[in-house]
């Protein structure tokens, strides 16, 4: 009892080798350079359905769709549940490492030159029972499984910062393929109405050379304009095509099914000219791959210790109990379980690795080197971070004001078609002018369309940069029902396939790192 006691004080009173973990110091500049300064006082963060604000169901549709179907996202689920389980071995291995039950059977039957010398009592032909279980117990004096445990959580709420980011990257991606797809559809539809117009243009080009008003190089002029718009609409078709294959993936269907979850309003969704994007502080809490990158560095961190640990002396306690008989003198096999058959051992071994060679305290080097590399990572994530949304930021404020330019030079231009071609029927002006202006009015038109589905693009990169998105799987699981059930069918996996026992409590923005 005094020795038990004795070690429940030592593990009780061991320390832990190795440096605590601290959240590495990183550059943050105070405000958004890329936001207009009237609207720097909005310091509100950004709505987690930042979707939404586009008002299109079709892409709720898509988003809840990709969310339930991604394989990818799916297989990112997958990895917390492994690092989970890891977690759980790894908190195991504070109680003794090494349990069994042995059982052993001996039978001797002695030659007949060997009984000559067999003691009176005793049968040359013998049995012994044996039923032993065993223990051995590395007493963690020095934090060497506690530093295990430590990095192992950093690395499983590191795996769920990991699923959030691929959450809010699957869901920016899905959006931009739906933004691309409504802004191709939209220039498909330009190129056919300018072609339409020009083949009007074309019309009266030709009777008018067949009345004999104008030479054969106007019509001519004519037909090749309304060529040249006509071959964009394939060019233009093929690259949607395109774009829904990729959908398909994102959606985690066959590219058949695309269109019907397209049905809907074909139009570019429609973005606000405001954006609440929050202060540069708030990427250190809400970004997800920007927490990762802090929860990999504590991960490494923690090795330094366990390395460290490996250095010092180990304590282990190791020790027997069960249950031995024999057939011999007045003992009998079947008394093997009484309380007077029992048999125990007891004892304690000491290991200092003291002639290494240098190979332990150069894989504290190795650790540590590791570690101040997740330091750097973590640093030059914060920094692309601030990247990414200020370039989010001015690529959305800027084609704003190209977009409203771009639709008064669109009315101008369909003005000096309208224009040209009331000359052209009086006589006042060649056929030449009604060419620069209809070839002037596809392009802006096609600019329009592209500046519209630009605006909500540069909307859907800022929301992306500030790390939105990633609530969507709060209160559901990150493992679909279909692959639950199919691993527990495989594996005995106990309570860990409900979400509550394999995602953590709390909110990943309170996350300690």
């Amino acid at each position: 009892m005094a020795l038990l006691f004795g070690c429940v004080l030592t593990l009780f009173t061991a320390c832990m080798v190795g440096p605590n973990y601290k959240t590495p110091k990183a550059s943050v500049q105070a405000q958004w350079m890329g936001v207009p300064s009237s609207s720097r006082q909005r310091t509100k963060i950004t709505q987690a359905y930042w979707w939404k604000c586009f008002r299109d169901p079709v892409l709720d549709r898509l988003i809840k769709t990709a969310y339930a179907n991604n394989l990818s996202l799916q297989a990112t689920g997958v990895r917390i549940l492994q690092a989970r389980a890891q977690l759980n071995q790894a908190i195991g291995n504070l109680f003794p490492q090494q349990q069994g039950l042995s059982g052993e059977v001996n039978y001797t039957r002695l030659s007949t030159p060997e009984r000559a010398f067999v003691p009176a009592g005793l049968t040359p032909n013998y049995t012994i029972d044996k039923v032993l279980f065993s223990s051995s117990w590395e007493i963690d004096f020095w934090g060497k499984y506690r530093r295990t445990i430590e990095s192992d959580r950093a690395t499983f709420f590191g795996n769920v910062a990991s699923y959030d980011d691929a959450l809010v990257t699957l869901i920016a991606d899905v959006a931009t393929s739906y933004v691309n797809i409504r802004t191709l559809e939209e220039r498909i539809r330009v190129a056919a109405r300018n072609a339409e117009s020009q083949r009007q243009s074309y019309q009266l080009a030709e009777a008018q050379f067949k009345s004999g008003e104008s030479d054969e190089l106007d019509m001519r002029q004519a037909e090749t304009l309304v060529g040249q718009t006509e071959a964009q609409i394939p060019h233009l078709q093929n690259t949607l095509n395109q774009t829904k294959n990729g959908l398909a993936v994102q959606l985690g269907v066959t590219p058949e099914e695309v269109d019907r979850l397209l049905a809907g309003p074909s139009h570019i969704p429609i973005a606000s000219g405001e954006v609440a994007a929050g202060i540069p502080h708030d990427l250190l809490r809400r970004r997800p791959d920007v927490r990762e990158a802090g929860l990999t560095a504590a991960a490494q961190s923690a090795l330094i210790g366990v390395a460290r640990a490996n250095m010092f002396p180990a304590l282990s306690l190791s020790g027997e109990f069960g249950f031995h008989s024999n057939n011999e003198l007045n003992h009998s096999l079947s008394g093997m379980f009484s309380w007077q058959s029992k048999a125990a051992q007891a004892g304690a071994s000491f290991m200092w690795p003291v002639f290494n060679y240098g190979r332990l305290v150069n894989q504290v080097r190795v650790q540590d080197a590791q570690f101040q590399q997740a330091i750097l990572n973590y640093q030059n994530t914060v920094l692309t971070a601030q990247e990414e949304v200020e370039n989010g930021l001015s690529a959305f404020y800027t084609e704003l004001q190209a977009l409203s330019k771009l639709t008064a030079a669109a009315a101008a231009a369909h003005r000096s078609t309208e224009l040209s071609l009331i000359h052209y029927r009086s006589g006042e002006t060649t056929y030449t002018t009604v060419l620069s202006t209809q070839q002037a009015q596809l392009s802006v038109d096609d600019s329009v369309a592209s500046s519209r589905g630009s605006v909500a693009l540069g909307l859907i990169s800022i929301y992306r940069a500030l790390g939105g998105g990633w609530e969507l799987r709060q209160g559901g699981d990150v493992i679909s029902d279909e692959v639950k059930t199919e691993m527990g069918r495989r594996t005995n996996w106990g309570r860990m396939l409900k979400p509550e026992h394999h995602l953590p409590a709390t909110s990943p923005e309170q996350t300690p790192e």
